[in-house]
C-alpha cells in the first residue's frame, strides 16, 4: 500500500502565489492567518494525515462500517483516530472563535481539508457534514440552538448530519414530505425516512445532531413549503448534559460501491410518536437555510476530485518508479528498466500532475474568494468577489470530481493489470472517487445551476468578467514570451486565447438560446461546465508558468520546482486546453443530435 504525503510545497505555491495568502492576512478578521501560521498548520496536518489517518484508508475500505440493531460501528482504530482528530483542534480550525473556534479563514483551512481527504476520504466525510451543520446554525440559529449546540459541536464532541433525501424525494426537495408537527412548549414532534444520510449513526461520538427538512402541516406545497429543524440523536439537559434518547433511529445502512468506512444511513424519525426537533430560523425557509449547508458541501466535494487525485497520482508515481517491464525505446540493448521511462506511461502521469496543479488552484482561488467576500473593508469588493466564488462554486464541485474520477482511473491504467488487482490500492481511488460526481448535486445540477442561476439569470455579468480577467493575463504573456523558457510561454498563451474565445462562443449561445429554447440550453449545460473548467484551470496554470518563470529569471527559490511548473502548464496547454473548441463545438451544436431520437427507441 502507496504512504501519502502531504504536497506542502506546492500548497504553499498556490496559496502564496494563487490565492493572494498575504493580501487575505491583511483583511479585518484574517491578520492571524499569516504565512508563517498557515505553514505551521500545514506541517502538522500533513503529519495527522499521513500519519493516522492514511494508515486507516485501506481499513475502513476492507471492514467497513457494521449495522447491528440499530447501532453502527465504525471499522477498527476509526473511533480513535477520531478522538486524536478532535483532540488535535481539527474540527474547530475554521470555527467562530466565540464557539471555541480558531477563526481562521477558509483559505487557511482548505489544504489541511485536502490532506484529510487525501488520507482517508472515508474518515473525512463525517467532520464535513459537521461543518456544514455548524454554518447553518452560526448563521441562522436562535441564540437559545446556539448556546445549546454549537460549543460540543465545534470542539468535535458531537457530529452534525444533513437530513434531506427521502425514497421518493431523490434530488427533487419538493416531494419532502416528512412532517414537523407544533407543540406547545414551542419544540416540534418530528416523522419521516430520510435516505444516503453519511455518518447518520456511528460510535464516534456521543451525540449527533441531525438537521432535517420537514413540512409544517400548514405548510404551502413544493419547496417554499420546507422547514429545517435540529433534532438530537439524544436530548441535550439545559446544563449540556445527555438526557433520554429521541425517536431517531437508523433502521439500516448501504452497501456501496466505495467508502465503506463511512456509513450511509437510512434514518427514520418518529416511529414511536415523534422526533422532538427544533425549528431553524423562520418557518418555510428551511431550504434557503440548507443551502448553506449545501454549499459548503459542495465546495467540500469539489475537493474531494483534487484530494483524490492527489492520492492516485503519488501512488501511480511510486508504482511507476519500482515496476520494472520492457527496455527503454531508442536505446539498443539496454536492460529493462522502471516503466515511468517508457513515454505513454509519462503522458499519464503529467496528465495526472497537470489536472492535480489545475484543480488544487481553482479551488484555493475560489477559497480566498469567499473569504474575501465575507472579510473585505470594501463593499463593493466583497460583492465582486462573493459573486466570483458564486460562479466558481459549480465548477469546483462539477469539474474538479469529474476530473478527479478521470485521474483515479488514470491511476489504475499506469499500474495496468496490477491496477485491477484490489491489493495494490489503486482500485479504491476509483471506487471511492466515484461518489462525488454524485452526492451533494449531481454534475448535472451543478451545470445546469452554472448556465441557469449563474449565466442565464444575470445576464452573464460574472462569466464575462471572468473571460475578461483571462483576456488581461495576455499581455503579461506576451512579454513573457522574450523572457526565460518563453518557448513554452508562447504555447501556453496561444492555448488560453483560442480557449477563451471557444468559452465566449459557447457562452453566447447559452445566454441566446436559454429564453427561448430551454431544452437545447440544457443539452450544452454539463459539457459548458466542463469547458468553463478546463478554461479556468487553464487560466490558473498560465498564471502559475509567469510567476515561476519571474523566479527563475531572478534567481530565486527552487529552480526545479518553478521550471517543473512551466513544463506542466505547457502540457496542459498542448493536451488538455484543446478540448475546449471540442466542447464549444457540442454546446453550440449538440442539442438535434440529443433531443431528435424518439423516447421509444431508446
Amino acid at each position: 500500500m502507496s504512504q501519502y504525503t502531504a504536497p506542502i510545497r506546492d500548497m504553499q505555491f498556490v496559496l502564496n502565489e494563487l490565492a493572494g495568502l498575504g493580501e487575505l492576512s491583511s483583511m479585518p478578521g484574517c491578520e492571524e492567518a499569516t504565512p508563517d501560521l498557515v505553514d505551521a498548520i500545514m506541517e502538522e496536518g500533513g503529519k495527522f494525515a499521513a500519519g493516522v489517518l492514511a494508515p486507516l484508508n485501506v481499513v475502513g475500505d476492507r471492514n467497513g462500517a457494521k449495522w447491528d440493531a440499530g447501532t453502527v460501528a465504525t471499522a477498527p482504530g476509526w473511533k480513535d483516530a477520531y478522538q486524536q482528530f478532535a483532540e488535535g483542534g481539527w474540527t474547530a480550525i475554521g470555527c467562530p472563535v466565540e464557539f471555541g473556534g480558531q477563526g481562521l479563514p477558509k483559505l487557511a483551512s482548505t489544504p489541511v481539508s485536502e490532506m484529510f481527504k487525501s488520507a482517508n476520504l472515508a474518515f473525512s466525510l463525517g467532520p464535513m457534514l459537521t461543518q456544514g451543520a455548524i454554518e447553518a446554525l452560526v448563521l441562522r440559529g436562535s441564540d437559545e440552538l446556539k448556546a445549546k449546540f454549537l460549543e460540543k459541536m465545534v470542539a468535535g464532541v458531537w457530529t452534525g448530519t444533513m437530513n434531506l433525501t427521502e425514497p421518493q424525494a431523490g434530488s427533487d426537495l419538493a416531494a419532502v414530505r416528512s412532517k414537523a408537527v407544533p407543540q406547545a412548549d414551542g419544540s416540534y414532534l418530528i416523522s419521516g425516512q430520510k435516505i444516503f444520510i453519511t455518518y447518520g449513526e456511528h460510535d464516534m461520538t456521543e451525540n449527533i445532531i441531525h438537521l432535517v427538512l420537514a413540512r409544517l402541516p400548514d405548510a404551502p406545497e413544493g419547496v417554499k413549503g420546507i422547514s429545517l429543524f435540529v433534532v438530537p440523536k439524544f436530548m441535550v439537559n439545559d446544563d449540556g448534559s445527555l438526557g433520554a434518547r429521541n425517536d431517531v433511529h437508523c433502521v439500516s445502512i448501504e452497501h456501496k460501491l466505495g467508502i465503506h468506512g463511512s456509513p450511509t444511513c437510512v434514518m427514520s424519525y418518529g416511529d414511536k410518536g415523534g422526533a422532538i426537533g427544533y425549528l431553524v430560523g423562520e418557518a418555510n425557509r428551511g431550504l434557503e437555510y440548507m443551502f448553506i449547508m449545501m454549499n459548503e458541501a459542495r465546495f467540500s466535494v469539489g475537493l474531494e476530485g483534487l484530494a483524490i487525485s492527489e492520492r492516485a497520482y503519488q501512488k501511480a508515481v511510486q508504482y511507476a518508479r519500482e515496476r520494472t517491464q520492457g527496455t527503454e525505446l531508442g536505446v539498443k540493448g539496454g536492460g529493462k528498466v522502471a516503466i515511468i521511462k517508457h513515454p505513454d506511461i509519462r503522458r499519464m502521469l503529467i496528465t495526472m500532475k497537470s489536472h492535480v496543479e489545475a484543480m488544487r488552484a481553482i479551488a484555493y482561488v475560489t477559497a480566498a474568494a469567499l473569504d474575501t467576500a465575507h472579510c473585505h473593508a470594501n463593499a463593493d469588493e466583497r460583492a465582486k468577489a462573493q459573486a466570483f466564488a458564486d460562479f466558481m462554486i459549480p465548477i469546483v464541485k462539477g469539474w474538479c470530481t469529474e476530473t478527479g474520477i478521470e485521474m483515479a482511473s488514470l491511476g489504475v491504467q499506469v499500474h495496468g493489470g496490477m491496477g485491477y488487482i484490489e491489493e495494490t490500492g489503486a482500485a479504491q481511488y476509483l471506487r471511492d472517487a466515484r461518489i462525488s460526481a454524485i452526492y451533494e448535486g449531481t454534475t448535472g445540477i451543478q451545470a445546469n445551476d452554472l448556465i441557469g442561476r449563474k449565466m442565464a439569470r444575470e445576464g452573464g455579468l460574472t462569466v464575462k468578467a471572468v473571460l475578461g480577467m483571462m483576456h488581461r493575463l495576455d499581455s503579461q504573456l506576451a512579454e513573457a514570451e522574450a523572457g526565460v523558457q518563453g518557448e513554452h510561454v508562447a504555447a501556453i498563451r496561444k492555448a488560453l486565447a483560442d480557449s477563451v474565445a471557444a468559452a465566449e462562443r459557447a457562452v453566447e449561445y447559452v445566454l441566446a438560446t436559454f429564453g427561448s429554447d430551454i431544452k437545447a440550453a440544457h443539452v450544452a449545460a454539463v459539457p459548458m461546465l466542463k469547458l468553463m473548467g478546463i478554461v479556468c484551470g487553464g487560466w490558473q496554470m498560465a498564471r502559475a508558468a509567469l510567476i515561476a518563470q519571474r523566479k527563475l529569471a531572478a534567481g530565486e527559490g527552487d529552480t526545479a520546482f518553478y521550471g517543473a511548473k512551466i513544463v506542466t502548464a505547457r502540457f496542459f496547454a498542448d493536451h488538455v486546453m484543446p478540448q475546449c473548441n471540442g466542447l464549444s463545438h457540442t454546446v453550440c451544436c449538440g442539442a438535434v443530435g440529443a433531443l431528435a431520437l424518439d423516447e421509444a427507441l431508446f
